[in-house]
């Protein structure tokens, strides 16, 4: 039987830097206040004219040249974002447009900042049916472009970014995706969404007046939720293996709050020498920074051929995931 593992990943994030000093200029907060809860110094923002679609197709032809592969060599892209392009067509089929993925079929996801795990599972079942050899497996978002920049409790969170998974076929049962666990929650869709843009309540002078096409989030309830769902999630990813936190090389986080992955690496006794950071130089990316934080550790060398890596998120819908790979 065929499992699917990784065999390139590739993460881009635009030039343009916003510190918390240049926030504090904008809204009534402090370099110190921001760092101290949530860990974030500063974070990526697209600029004008640059969209999701730009930054998942420089994040896929990274992963194509780290895993050897040509862009006709896909069978099927997968974008897990909440920023598309637009409503239709996916942003998926831009990036098959942009990267030259001719034979590729493509579609998007929606799952928030638990979007790469949710589209890493699907793609493992395509590979493991035999349906599919080479997929690419992409988490990005633009989220400067539905944040509301005069809001000081979510301004300071959200960055741009994204990063990719190329996964393909393997029948080498010694390394792989070994389990994916998917969950959500809408009884508590209200504590992190955007009201308005949808066929719910469509775009109106009055939805825009009161600015409800950007993120909103009751802060103290998804905190304690997040603690609470992410550690569930990675031990029901170790109990599926039969294996212990010390038996984890690394644990990675998506990247929503510093103090978040903190509580959670407590309540499991990880040390924190096994739950790497990027919180701090890019903010919370949703769907793209847990690829993010995975290339960059593969490109430093801190992933070796049989490394058994725990990762989990947590996000909008609720939605909350979790995955056990040996690389």
């Amino acid at each position: 039987m065929k499992s699917a593992y990784i065999a390139g990943t590739g993460s881009f994030v635009p030039e343009e830097v916003v510190s918390n000093f240049a926030l504090e200029k904008i809204v009534d907060t402090t370099d110190e206040w921001i760092r101290t809860r949530t860990g974030i110094s500063e974070r990526r923002v697209a600029r004008q004219g640059e969209c999701t679609s730009d930054l998942a197709a420089r994040a896929a032809r990274s992963a194509l040249e780290n895993a050897g592969l040509e862009a006709r060599d896909l069978d099927l892209i997968i974008t897990a974002t909440v920023t598309p392009d637009m409503f239709f067509p996916s942003t998926g089929c831009m990036v098959q447009r942009k990267i030259g993925a001719t034979r590729a079929a493509a579609f998007d996801i929606s799952a928030a900042c638990s979007g790469f795990i949710y589209a890493l599972s699907i793609a493992d079942q395509f590979i493991k049916n035999g349906q599919y050899e080479n997929i690419m497996v992409l988490g990005a978002d633009t989220l400067s472009k539905i944040t509301d920049w005069t809001d000081r409790n979510t301004c300071v969170l959200f960055g741009d970014g994204a990063g990719a998974a190329l996964l393909r076929a393997t029948t080498d049962k010694d390394r792989g995706i070994l389990s994916t666990h998917l969950y959500s929650d809408g009884t508590l869709a209200e504590l992190l969404q955007i009201p308005a843009g949808g066929s719910f309540m469509p775009a109106s002078e009055e939805t825009l007046k009161k600015r409800l096409h950007y993120i909103t989030m009751k802060g103290n309830e998804t905190f304690k939720i997040a603690v609470k769902a992410l550690t569930d999630s990675v031990q029901t990813a170790l109990s599926h293996q039969g294996v212990s936190c010390e038996q984890v090389d690394l644990f990675i986080f998506h990247q929503a709050n510093a103090r978040i992955i903190q509580s959670v690496g407590e309540r499991l006794s990880i040390p924190e020498s096994k739950i790497p950071l990027t919180i701090g130089k890019y903010g919370n990316t949703s769907a793209a920074s847990i690829p993010i934080t995975l290339d960059e550790l593969n490109r430093e060398g801190k992933i070796q051929r049989g490394t058994l890596i725990c990762m989990a998120a947590f996000g909008g819908g609720l939605t909350w995931a979790s995955s056990m790979i040996r690389w």
